[in-house]
């Protein structure tokens, strides 16, 4: 009896199957042809005089010293569409990908904020060259080109394309600037999703995965690929219509100081410095000074700007600076007034996103596959009691004083998304122990208060309150949360002059989209992000 084989001599000894065995000589059929393609190009000797040297090459810097303005029409690769058939436009965009079919031709996949297009450089009589498809093929990966060509119509859709119904034919190729021929980071390695690596691997492929930092380190590369063109413009959308919604309901914009004497939200979670010799810190939030702003009679407000935060959180959801978007609002009867504006501002919001960014959302999806957003056209209200009845009555015990942490958070978000159809929620009346210092206590349970978090796909992006107004009780409040009356005293001292009920909320950009596109870091919707370990670049 023959002694059994070990794994590894069985490896050894295993053919591969007739479908590997195709599978590989294709492959290397494919890339010997490639080799052969480019051995073929790079043989052309650019020696030799060229009568059409004038259509192609790389810019002097002269000439782009803003030597002149000679009114060209200029057509965004974007809008390179099947309409323009046999038109003869001129683009500039980024080498993408040059891929030499022999010495004649080669393509070059041309790239601009995300859309790309196939341009097609065939040697001609009197137009191309094989100088210049050498010339073509010579261009670095991610080199900003200028590109003159008639548009037609492929036989087949160009699949790797945004632009899959057109071609561009090339007729002048100039390099205005070249990128170093070996990049840190690959454009199409940092594009490349999960689920196609993932599916790679089980054909037994290895694709390149770019981790989260190397992609933050090179964050000037990796904000080039489709999926961050679209996150970086969502979020551009999400300010302007937090701006265009506000300044219809007849709020104020206003610009608070981020240098202040003392913490604006309590607690030691402040970057503090020498101001000119006095102790300071940077602004936790824009709340004292919007308060004040309510004070002096501008009724409703709200703020676009940076905020700090010094905690020490590694999470996936926390910055150590951030875009804050802040409101505060004066109030005629109750709490629930800033609410009303929370509901319908963010309704307004997601129609808005959905409406009109849908190619940067397909963008995203493409990336970071996700699920559309589910809300109502009303917005849901539970009290935090109801929220904890909720998690009791699944299993999950929650201080009724307390705060809720991550998982209880997620938890209900998950209960409320089956129980009522939505994500998008707003949770009020929470404990007063748990709030700042300047939250309204609950006017027939002083445990409690006018404060309301709202949470998106189970995770919290806004908190608001009625704030305390009265001055005895602000500077009891303060005393309570630890805070030292006297760096507040100017803010407090606003009150004495006669103020009236108001209430605001406040929201991290980031986060929001962050949350309304399901992705699972705040790194990904920070342009150049700071957290505990990263102040560069």
């Amino acid at each position: 009896m023959e002694p059994e084989k070990t794994q590894m001599e069985e490896e050894i000894t295993k053919k591969p199957s007739k479908k590997e065995a195709a599978k590989e000589e294709r492959r290397r059929k494919k890339e010997a042809l490639a080799a052969a393609s480019a051995a073929a190009v790079s043989a052309v000797t650019i020696d030799e005089p060229d009568p059409l040297s004038s259509n192609y090459g790389d810019i002097e810097l002269n000439d782009l010293q803003s030597k002149s303005i000679t009114g060209r029409k200029w057509t965004e690769v974007g809008s390179i569409i099947p309409e323009l058939k046999d038109q003869v436009i001129l683009t500039r965009g980024r080498v993408h990908t040059i891929r030499p079919v022999s010495k004649k031709m080669a393509f070059v996949v041309v790239r601009e904020r995300g859309f790309t297009v196939q341009c097609v450089l065939n040697v001609k009589p009197e137009l191309v060259s094989l100088q210049m498809v050498k010339f073509a093929t010579s261009l670095s990966k991610e080199s900003i080109v200028d590109i003159e060509g008639s548009v037609s119509i492929p036989a087949k859709p160009i699949t790797g394309c945004t632009q899959q119904q057109v071609e561009v034919q090339i007729s002048k190729l100039y390099c205005v600037n070249r990128a170093m021929p070996t990049l840190p980071i690959n454009i199409e390695d940092a594009a490349r999703s999960e689920v196609e690596i993932e599916q790679a691997l089980e054909k037994g492929e290895q694709l390149v995965r770019v981790n989260q930092d190397t992609r933050l380190n090179f964050r000037i590369l990796d904000i080039r690929t489709p999926a961050n063109q679209g996150i970086f413009r969502i979020q551009c959308q999400v300010e302007n219509i937090f701006r265009q919604f506000l300044l219809s309901e007849g709020f104020v914009g206003i610009h608070t100081p981020k240098l202040i004497g003392g913490s604006s939200e309590g607690g030691s979670a402040v970057f503090r410095l020498d101001y000119k010799g006095q102790p300071a810190c940077l602004a936790q939030s824009p709340q004292l000074h919007k308060q004040m702003a309510i004070c002096g009679d501008f009724g409703r407000v709200f703020e676009i700007g940076p905020v700090f935060r010094a905690e020490d959180s590694f999470t996936h959801r926390h910055l150590c600076e951030f875009t804050g978007l802040d409101a505060e609002m004066e109030i005629k009867e109750h709490y629930s007034e800033v609410m009303d504006i929370v509901g319908r501002l963010f309704v307004a919001m997601f129609d808005s996103l959905n409406e009109k960014c849908k190619k940067e959302l397909e963008a995203i999806g493409r990336q970071y596959p996700f699920e559309p957003l589910k809300y109502l056209r009303k917005t849901l209200r539970l009290t935090f009691a109801e929220g904890v009845q909720m998690l009791k009555e699944a299993g999950v015990e929650v201080d009724p004083l307390g705060d809720l942490n991550t998982e209880s958070e997620r938890k209900l978000g998950q209960l409320v998304a089956e129980k009522y159809g939505t994500e998008f929620y707003i949770l009020h009346k929470y404990p007063l122990a748990v709030r700042p210092f300047y939250t309204m206590p609950c006017h027939d349970n002083p445990s409690y208060s006018n404060s309301f978090d709202v949470f998106i796909r189970g995770e919290e992006i806004i908190s608001g309150a009625q704030r305390v107004h009265v001055p005895e009780l602000l500077e009891k409040r303060a005393g309570e949360c630890g805070i030292d009356v006297k760096t507040i005293s100017t803010y407090v001292d606003s009150f004495r002059y006669g103020a009236p009920p108001h209430g605001g909320f406040g929201v991290g950009l980031e986060r929001v989209v962050m949350l309304f596109c399901a992705l699972n870091n705040i790194r990904k919707t920070s342009l150049f992000p700071r957290d505990p370990q990263r102040i560069a670049p």
